[in-house]
This record gives structure tokens, sequence and C-alpha cells, in this order.
């Protein structure tokens, strides 16, 4: 059965599900209607056997929590940073809740407290013949701040190469910020292993946009070569990620948006991530012109599923999606959707072994 449904538990927004999503090779694609969550995802090693390779929660409460890591998570309206929670759209500036003061300084994160990640979406089966389920949402005008009533729609797919495809799609009767993204922390090792800093990382980009103390960035593009940020030739995550340099140190970590030199014209390879034990090896494909790549600086020891630890640095994402805090910044690639305009982006994660 390519399809399957059972309820996940109660929330504040009421009852949620589990849906159950796998092909034909076993790999296996647990999602909610809470959030749009990603819950599990579980695929082969070299040696066949399946492992849980994202973190996240056994029972819908912990996905509930404000604030919460966002594991797995549909992140909207805006995904990632909007500098001061604040912005200008046609004249007019749009006041946001703070729920983010990295370094000090207040921002907007992932859309708000109450963001996409925190409501109950509709679900039904995408198709009658793929292993593909549809979330939809409709944002009102003033939710978290921002303009617009906003329809929203998430389908992911399980393929037969063993990748999980994303597709959003969103549309608008005002003028507002759009930018989604999937927050999923992998560890390739398996979701409570090791840490992440084994993992070999290897990034199509050769910019980067730095960042203030805040984590919001400059406005400026810098090139990642000489800097601990280049991963055009791959590396482990670990190799320099202590290095003396002052955009490791404002993140504690990496905590970047990599400009992708396929700029964000057609689905492209943007990243592979190899786990060298188990031979498990991502391959990110996106639509996006940039990808987030966070190495779990913030995760702090608190219990996922099973009661594991997830300790810092114990997962990693690679979350694809437009610039942060583009609407400040009228040199980055646009993020505002207009009436009559269609918001279109996909993103693959495609699974193998070595």
């Amino acid at each position: 059965m390519l399809f399957a449904m059972k309820s996940f538990g109660n929330s504040n927004a009421g009852p949620t599900h589990l849906f159950t999503l796998r092909n034909q090779r076993g790999m296996v694609v647990d999602l909610t209607d809470f959030g749009a969550t990603v819950v599990r995802l579980v695929v082969p090693d070299r040696h066949g056997v399946f492992s849980d390779v994202v973190l996240g929660f056994d029972e819908v409460e912990g996905y509930t929590r404000i604030p919460g890591p966002y594991f797995g998570a549909t992140i909207g309206r805006s995904g990632n940073r909007i500098g001061h929670a604040r912005f200008t759209l046609d004249g007019k500036t749009y006041t946001l809740p703070v729920n983010n003061t990295p370094g000090g300084l207040p921002c907007n994160l992932h859309g708000g407290p109450v963001g996409f990640d925190k409501v109950l979406w509709q679900a039904e089966a995408a198709t009658a013949s793929e292993a593909s389920v549809r979330f939809s949402h409709r944002s009102h005008d003033g939710d978290q701040g921002f303009p617009g009533n906003l329809a929203v729609t998430v389908a992911f797919t399980v393929q037969e190469d063993n990748a999980l495809r994303i597709d959003y799609e969103a549309t608008t009767d005002q003028a507002t910020p759009v930018n989604l993204t999937n927050h999923s922390y992998f560890n390739l090792g398996g979701e409570g292993a090791r840490t992440i800093l084994g993992h070999i990382l290897t990034l199509n980009a050769s910019r980067y946009t730095p960042v203030n103390a805040g984590l919001i960035p400059t406005g400026e593009f810098e090139a990642v070569a000489d800097t601990p940020l280049d991963f055009r030739a791959p590396h482990t995550i670990g190799d320099r990620i202590e290095r003396a340099n002052e955009q490791l140190r404002f993140a504690g970590g990496y905590d970047h948006n990599f400009v992708l030199d396929g700029g964000g014209k057609s689905l492209a390879l943007a990243a592979t991530v190899l786990e060298p034990q188990s031979g498990r090896e991502l391959e990110v494909l996106t639509t996006e012109p940039g990808v987030q790549f966070y190495s779990g600086n913030f995760l702090d020891g608190s219990p996922g599923k099973g009661g594991r630890p997830y300790d810092k640095r114990s997962g990693f994402c690679l979350e694809t999606q437009h610039f942060p805090d583009s609407p400040n910044h009228p040199n980055f690639p646009s993020t505002i959707l207009r009436p009559g305009q269609t918001y279109r982006s996909t993103t693959v994660y495609r699974f193998k072994t070595r």
C-alpha cells in the first residue's frame, strides 16, 4: 500500500493525523497535517539496513511547543529571518511579531511564533497512483502581521528512485512576501546517533550572503573562496567549524544562506551530503536560488524520538529558499507575490548509497 493514514493525537488546533508514504524499494516517509511536517524518513544504508534519518518527535505534542526547533516543518509565510521584524512594501511598513533575538537583535523568524509550522493543514491524497499527499492552508490577511489572504498547497511525493519531492504553490489577493521551505534536520547515520560533524558536504555555491551579529544579511554577496564556507569541493562539516572566523562566531557554526550557482532557473543540484560509515548519500535539488545550511548549533540535548537526546550538531538542515530578509534588500531576488501570480517551487531530497 503506497498511502495510509492514522491518528497522531490531539493538538491545540484539533485532531491530527499521520500519513505514511512508501515506495516499492522500502523507503518510508511519515508526515503529519500539523505543520505539514516530515516526521519520519526511512532509507537504507549500503548494507540494506533501514534507518530513520530525520530528527523529530513520537507524538504531535512535541511539534506544538512554542518556541520549537521546527523539526521537519513547512516554514512560512516567509522562511528564515526578517530583520527588525518589519518590512516596507508598496510604501507601507508592516510590523511583525518578534520571535528571535540572536545577538540581542530582534527579528521575525520563520513567519512568526504561529507560522505555518503551528497550524493544522487540510490533507488529501494527491493522486491515486503515486505515494503522495497534498496539504492545503489558507493564511488570512494580517496573519502574523503579513498582508493578503494567501492560499498555499504543499505536495509530498515519495518517488521510486528513493527521493522525496516537495512541490509548493501559493496565490494571494494582495502583494505579500512568500518564501517557503522545509526545515527537516537530517542525520544520515540515523536520528539520535553521533553528531553530523563527520558528514561530507558539497555545496554548488560560489558565494554566500554574509550576516551581522543578529544573523541578518548585510545585503552584500561575498565569495566563499578562502573561507571556511567554501564547500565547492567536499569537506566534512566539522573540518573547519571551529575556525576563528567572524561569520562562524556570529552563528556558533554554520547558519548561512548560500547563493546557488544554478540561480534558481530550473531544478538543479544544490548540495550533496555523504555519511561515510553508513554509506548513505543525500542529494538536494531545487528550483530555488539559495539554500540555508544550518549545522544544528542550537540543539541542546532535549529529548526527541524514543527519548533520545538531540545534542548540539546532531542534525543538519539544507533549507532551499530565497534569501533571508529579502523584503528589506532590493538587490536580492524578490520574494513578493502579487495578485494574478502563482508562486511555485520544487525541492527534491534524493537518497543513494555508496
